[in-house]
């Protein structure tokens, strides 16, 4: 049985798969929410991300969309948060990963490499297969999560989560 709250229900967030992407080096969730004081009294996390990919999300507080761009880790977030609601800048930055689904050209039979052409850490490749339009592979190992595959894929196959909950 999942346990919902009154606002996830009413939301119609069921679970951990609509659990929102916060800025990197956050603290657990719960205790994020209680230290940040959200995007409309403060919104300086939002203000200095030079990839202008952290926005409001739901409640007001600031989430990571992946559809603007990817994560640099450079940290400005962080350092411009006036509470305690980031970890340390030592710690790693999180544990998302890509994935990619069937909405894939690739795995529908047409060429397309958009995501590994931006991958700066390689994680994503494409192995040559005579005679068949050759499919990506995610290095996990490889992958940081900074999501700059998912805003170039033209077909919104790849999708940026926490690796345990895959």
């Amino acid at each position: 049985m999942v346990k919902v709250s009154r606002a996830q229900f009413l939301r119609g967030h069921w679970g951990e798969e609509n659990t929102p992407i916060r800025p990197p080096w956050c603290k657990e969730e719960k205790y994020f929410i209680q230290q940040c004081f959200g995007c409309r009294q403060c919104g300086d996390c939002k203000a200095v991300c030079p990839e202008k990919i952290i926005v409001a999300g739901a409640g007001g507080f600031p989430v990571v969309d992946f559809n603007l761009g990817g994560c640099s880790f450079c940290g400005e977030c962080v350092k411009a948060c006036p509470v305690d609601a980031f970890s340390t800048l030592k710690q790693s930055p999180w544990q998302l990963k890509a994935s990619i689904n069937v909405r894939c050209l690739a795995m529908k039979g047409v060429e397309c490499r958009a995501c590994s052409e931006v991958c700066e850490e390689s994680a994503i490749r494409f192995h040559l297969v005579v005679g068949c339009v050759s499919k990506p592979e995610i290095d996990l190992y490889a992958c940081s999560g900074c999501g700059d595959c998912v805003s170039v894929c033209p077909t919104s196959a790849i999708v940026i989560a926490e690796e345990k909950s895959r």
